[in-house]
């Protein structure tokens, strides 16, 4: 079987289909992976052949780089359809010579979509969020600005769209590429458990797989706890939340790491107290490995990787996702939401940190997501399912 898959530039979407690459390779399967140099290593070291996409990106400038920092779903759908136009090309020709039998692609991942669609191959849905439809779409919610920027950029999306018409890609209107459909192959990187309305998503077409992650064995927590703090590697650029939560737990009988990104220099945050540390870089699944309570920014794969190592959470979500993902973590009782309001004042926070450490409903609640999550299929599963869209089980 050959599988041309396909992902965006992101650790979050990347990570969790690297063990069903492997996985896939392990069996005998081709792949090659359209994606971007950053990744290209754990890429081809999963046994997949790697094809750059980087020099296929549209140049931006300084207006458009801050609308994407800030998550704009308009412009970063602009920057994907664009992102087909000039890949087009490339994608047409690699299908009619290497003729793979089936598309994997990221549920954000226009091109791949697109391209499977317009050379009528099967494709299979990786979805490294939740499954979204009428029902479960209610989870998120949007604030005014994050509405404003999508109805407003409808005109946009439709004029990107029109584009493409001429070179193949049949697409009625933004809403009919961004949205999946209910008949759709997905794969998605979480337990029925954990997915919000679970039940309106049929097991033909919809396998809960589990996160696809790097086991690391607890290590026995003795001593001070440790409290860890991520952002994320996207919107991470918060010094004041930063200061105000070393400020809240200089003095308190605890550890504090804080994995603060590749983009933000720890130096901006001064001289920090004994028992606090800042890196740009972390391995996460070690750090969880001996951390009491994650202070997380909800991410999908971060979510997931805290529950799979039984670590209570403190939510404070950023966007609309992170906030439905927030929102299931508290309702399974692994976590607890941490407030705007309490994020910037030192004494609340600390309270919030304190209190969440001390919860034991809350240990409970992560030790069994522990247990669900690992019971999922993972990675096998995944291709297993990849096989049978492609017509071989």
């Amino acid at each position: 079987m050959r599988v041309l898959w396909f992902c965006i530039p992101a650790y979050g979407h990347t990570n969790p289909t690297i063990e069903v690459v492997r996985e896939l390779t392990r069996r005998g399967h081709e792949v090659r992976y359209y994606s971007f140099e950053e990744f290209q290593e754990r890429i081809e070291g999963a046994g997949a052949q790697f094809v750059a996409c980087d020099s296929y990106l549209p140049p931006i400038d300084a207006r458009t780089e801050r609308r994407l920092r800030k998550v704009s779903s308009t412009e970063m759908s602009v920057q994907s359809f664009r992102t087909v136009a000039n890949l087009d090309p490339l994608v047409s020709a690699d299908v009619a010579a290497w003729r793979p039998d089936v598309v994997v692609s990221d549920s954000a991942c226009f091109w791949g979509k697109l391209a499977a669609a317009k050379h009528g191959l099967p494709w299979v849905c990786s979805t490294t969020t939740f499954a979204f439809n009428e029902h479960s779409s209610k989870y998120m919610s949007h604030s005014a600005a994050e509405l404003a920027d999508i109805l407003l950029g409808l005109p946009r999306l439709n004029a990107e769209i029109r584009k493409l018409r001429p070179l193949g890609y049949h697409v009625k209107s933004a809403l009919d590429i961004v949205s999946n459909k209910p008949q759709d192959n997905t794969i998605v990187y979480t337990s029925r458990t954990f997915q919000p309305c679970a039940e309106t998503f049929d097991e033909e077409h919809y396998r809960f797989v589990g996160p696809s992650v790097r086991d690391v064995a607890p290590k026995e927590k003795s001593g001070r706890s440790l409290v860890y703090a991520s952002l994320g590697t996207v919107i991470n650029d918060r010094p004041g939340f930063y200061l105000t939560l070393i400020d809240a737990l200089r003095d308190a009988d605890v550890d504090l790491l804080i994995s603060c990104g590749k983009a933000f220099d720890p130096a901006r945050l001064g001289e920090l107290p004994g028992n606090v540390r800042v890196e740009q870089y972390v391995d996460q699944m070690e750090v969880l490995s001996r951390t009491s309570l994650f202070v997380t920014h909800c991410g999908m794969n971060s979510a997931s990787e805290g529950m799979w190592m039984a670590v209570p959470e403190l939510l404070f979500p950023l966007t609309s996702e992170q906030r439905a993902v927030a929102r299931r973590v508290a309702e399974v009782g692994a976590g607890m939401a941490l407030e705007e309001r309490a994020a910037q004042d030192a004494d609340e926070l600390r309270k919030a940190v304190l209190d969440a450490l001390a919860d034991e409903r809350l240990r409970e609640g992560a030790a069994r997501m522990r247990e669900d999550l690992r019971s999922c299929a993972g990675p096998v599963g995944a291709a297993d399912f990849i096989e049978q869209v492609a017509g071989l089980n």
